[in-house]
């Protein structure tokens, strides 16, 4: 398919902006050890949004991949994931904030190193969601591309600091018009204490129609009845 757009996104960057239903929207990291952390809205209700719980329970997952789709609070599927070379990626570490970004690798301010300084998950969603008609209120549990964090027996959660390579992708098909809010700061769990410093590339190009062998639509039956609501909705709406 024919790449129409494409956006780096910087370490410490973030963007917003709708995306229409049928596309696909690329990243691909260009080093080792990246995190985009991701937050997703139906770009005509915003009061719908992507919805963890119901997201991880409905699938009988911890994590996502090639085959799981994002599920809205509404039970409709905001995107599907159509590819993937890492094969995990994390859904509940959440974001940093400007304490935990502080005390992790030094107090900066804008004031003193003007765009050199140490951005956090929670202030860039914070602006992005303000840019959009939107507020903290909004903020959700986010999804973090590239991430791997498991649980042990005891249930604590850990890290996987060499889980993503250069040139890993992940890519996500749009099942609705969503919103899709991005930051490009440290997943909150990474151990390093030296500010993680991976661009990472967004490419948005146009998706095949979905037909009724679709990876995605057939990966449990969950998915079907979500892919269903979905249609129902466009169908009344046109």
């Amino acid at each position: 398919m024919k790449q129409y757009w494409s956006k780096l996104l910087v370490p410490g960057g973030k963007w917003s902006g709708v995306i229409g239903k049928g596309k696909c929207i690329r990243f691909t990291a260009l080093d080792q050890g990246a995190n985009v952390s991701l937050l997703l809205y139906n770009a005509k209700d915003k009061f719908e949004r992507y919805n963890m719980p119901d997201t991880l329970k409905a699938q009988h997952t911890f994590y996502l991949t090639k085959g799981n789709v994002l599920l809205s609070d509404n039970g409709r599927v905001l995107v599907s994931i159509i590819e993937d070379s890492v094969g995990w990626h994390d859904t509940v570490s959440g974001y940093t904030t400007r304490e935990m970004t502080d005390a992790k690798y030094g107090v900066t301010t804008y004031q003193q190193l003007r765009n050199d300084w140490l951005r956090s998950g929670e202030e860039n969603f914070a602006m992005e969601l303000v840019r959009n008609g939107l507020g903290l209120r909004d903020l959700v549990p986010v999804v973090n591309l590239f991430s791997k964090v498991y649980c042990d027996h005891r249930g604590d959660m850990h890290f996987v600091v060499d889980h993503c390579q250069k040139g890993d992708t992940v890519t996500l098909r749009t099942e609705m018009d969503v919103l899709l809010i991005l930051s490009n700061t440290p997943n909150p769990l990474d151990p390093r204490t030296s500010y993680p410093s991976v661009p990472v590339k967004m490419e948005v190009y146009d998706a095949e129609t979905v037909k009724q062998d679709d990876y995605c639509l057939n990966f449990c039956p969950e998915n079907r009845r979500a892919f269903e609501n979905t249609l129902e909705y466009y169908q009344l709406m046109s």
